[in-house]
């Protein structure tokens, strides 16, 4: 299927209430995706990649109402209870009626953004429309012709919230394959901390695609733990972008688990635009089967004494394929900067495969940057030392991969969450020996 197909199954309604600059943007973003076309094994960053898969299947916008047979129990059932503030989107859809909206500081607001949307305030623009102005692609630029609806997070200035934020994006079937597309935008005020749980989830095997946008804005000495976990249908498709800007001293770490789906592509943008801000990305992924999982990273050091700090592991099972592009590109006058980027994949299978390209880009002088990436298998010898203890080879190997991966998983702090992640990643184990 050509591309001027594959959008003419998707093209929406316009809506009369929207503003005039979101008419605007839609149509820019559209018209885009209709001129370039989708990326291909030329574009390099999507070079390991096949979009040929996503474009050959007849795709149908989801609709609204399908939150309609599910219930509150079997949300949390999938997407985990912090008991705590939960924004509920249905095939990209609000639901209020599995959401919970009660005890935020004052002047917090988390709600659905599609209501806010009428009001031509300006507020909305600068985030929703930053991803494709700044650097359009194929897909946050479908997201930004296609979105109808998403979590608007905005803190205000010196504000703690305690509890997390959770984020809850859940596909359930449609007649036919359907496509949503998430939005998240969020506004940190100076000086406050909160943290955010980005849940994307499906059951059964069911083909769909999920094309997610997040929006981060840091203002100065503001702090924010970013969580995203993706376990999708064992069928669907997953793209998604989560683009972060942030002002002097704050602080930004993101910790992403990829676990579900039959594709998936994670690209992680982040712009340290004032000095002395701080950044650490930490990423977990697990193919098997025939899963493909792709990372991408990028982070943009701009101003002088800012820190970088990323670690990306993948244990590769069966037949599954990981990628990981990691950028980390010092710019002009961009002194003082240290960066470290480190990728690290364990294989279980000679049929597993990896990809992997730490990258550093520097044009400025005095700064401390390093990177580097390890690909390797089981260690026999320890192996053999689990078993000479009594131990089966099945749980020897389990105890050594969960080893493996138990440092992300220990940088959790929100506890609830790593329990329900760990659960998640012993499952995915060989050797289901392995207790989380």
């Amino acid at each position: 299927m050509n591309t001027a197909a594959f959008l003419a199954q998707l093209t929406p309604s316009a809506d009369v209430r929207h503003p005039a600059w979101l008419h605007a943007l839609r149509r820019a973003a559209l018209q885009w995706v209709t001129d370039q076309g989708f990326p291909t094994a030329k574009d390099e960053a999507w070079k390991h990649t096949r979009v040929a898969p996503i474009l050959e299947v007849p795709f149908q916008p989801a609709r609204p109402g399908a939150s309609r047979d599910l219930s509150a129990t079997s949300v949390e059932r999938l997407a985990g209870d912090y008991g705590s503030v939960r924004l509920v989107f249905v095939n990209g859809y609000f639901a209020a009626e599995l959401s919970v909206l009660e005890g935020l500081p004052p002047g917090t607001q988390v709600c659905p953004f599609a209501t806010l949307l009428s009001a031509d305030n300006g507020v909305l623009e600068s985030l929703f429309a930053h991803a494709f102005r700044s650097q359009p692609q194929a897909f946050p630029a479908l997201n930004a012709a296609l979105a109808e609806d998403g979590a608007w997070v905005q803190i205000p200035a010196h504000t703690t919230v305690e509890a997390p934020i959770h984020l809850v994006f859940l596909s359930a079937p449609g007649v036919t394959p359907q496509v949503a597309h998430p939005r998240v935008l969020v506004r940190v005020g100076a000086g406050s901390r909160a943290i955010v749980v980005e849940s994307h989830v499906g059951s059964g095997d069911e083909v769909y695609l999920s094309n997610a946008v997040s929006e981060v804005v840091l203002d100065a000495d503001a702090v924010l733990e970013y969580y995203t976990v993706q376990n999708e249908s064992t069928a669907a498709f997953h793209v998604a972008l989560l683009s972060v800007r942030q002002a002097q001293g704050s602080h930004f770490a993101s910790h992403s688990f990829a676990l579900g789906a039959t594709l998936a592509r994670q690209e992680v943008r982040v712009v340290l635009e004032g000095p002395g801000a701080e950044v650490a990305l930490n990423g977990l992924y697990l193919p098997q089967g025939q899963q493909h999982l792709d990372n991408q990273t990028t982070i943009e050091h701009l101003a002088p004494r800012c820190t970088s700090r990323e670690l990306y592991k993948g244990v590769i099972d069966d037949r599954g394929h990981a990628v990981f592009d990691g950028r980390i590109i010092v710019r002009p006058g961009a002194m003082k900067t240290d960066a470290s980027q480190t990728n690290k994949n364990l294989l279980l299978a000679t049929s597993a495969q990896v990809n992997t390209q730490p990258r550093l880009e520097i044009f400025a002088d005095d700064v401390k940057c390093a990177h580097g990436a390890a690909v390797g298998q089981l260690d026999e010898q320890a192996i053999f030392y689990l078993r000479s203890r009594g131990i089966a080879l099945a749980a020897a190997r389990s105890v050594l991969i969960f080893a493996f991966v138990s440092e992300m998983l220990e940088l959790i702090r929100l506890e609830p969450l790593r329990e329900q992640v760990e659960r998640r990643v012993a499952a995915q184990l060989r050797g289901r020996e392995v207790s989380a």
